[in-house]
């Protein structure tokens, strides 16, 4: 059914995605799929550009592709099904960027229980699915898929 499936993950909280990690992975099984983990950075404010090291940015990214192949090994599929990448910039922009460059079918992600600034701001999962050009899978915490 679904052939590639996007995962955005939030390295500061990689626990939070498991139950996107595991319904992406049952899907993907159940239709011979792939899926391909993705980690936002955000870009140095340049007013503290002058206060972090030369190659902070490159420091930050190497970190986050180490921290995405362990989620990936993790994850249970086989390694040749599960691709990692990492992007620099606005959360719900850079996903939906790869989303369009890995050719995904399915977005799969994790929400929390919304704060009140949502409700009157929109939260990345919500942008995400008002402007998607595919079908986003929003997983509340807590939820297991059926095997």
């Amino acid at each position: 059914m679904f052939q590639k499936i996007l995962i955005p993950i939030d390295l500061a909280d990689p626990n939070y995605a498991k139950p996107a990690i595991e319904t992406a992975v049952a899907l993907a099984r159940g239709s011979n799929g792939s899926i391909r983990l993705v980690n936002v950075i955000p870009m140095t404010p340049v007013m503290l550009a002058e206060y972090v090291p030369p190659d902070f940015d490159v420091q930050q990214k190497s970190s986050a592709e180490e921290a995405l192949t362990i989620v990936a090994a993790e994850c249970g599929l086989e390694p040749g099904k599960v691709s990692t990448v990492v992007r620099q910039g606005g959360i719900y922009h850079e996903v939906l960027e790869e989303a369009k460059t890995f050719g995904c079918d399915l977005i799969v992600m994790s929400s929390h229980r919304p704060a009140m600034k949502t409700y009157f701001l929109g939260s990345n999962a919500g942008h995400m699915v008002r402007y998607a050009k595919c079908s986003v899978l929003v997983v509340r915490k807590g939820f297991t898929p059926a095997a």
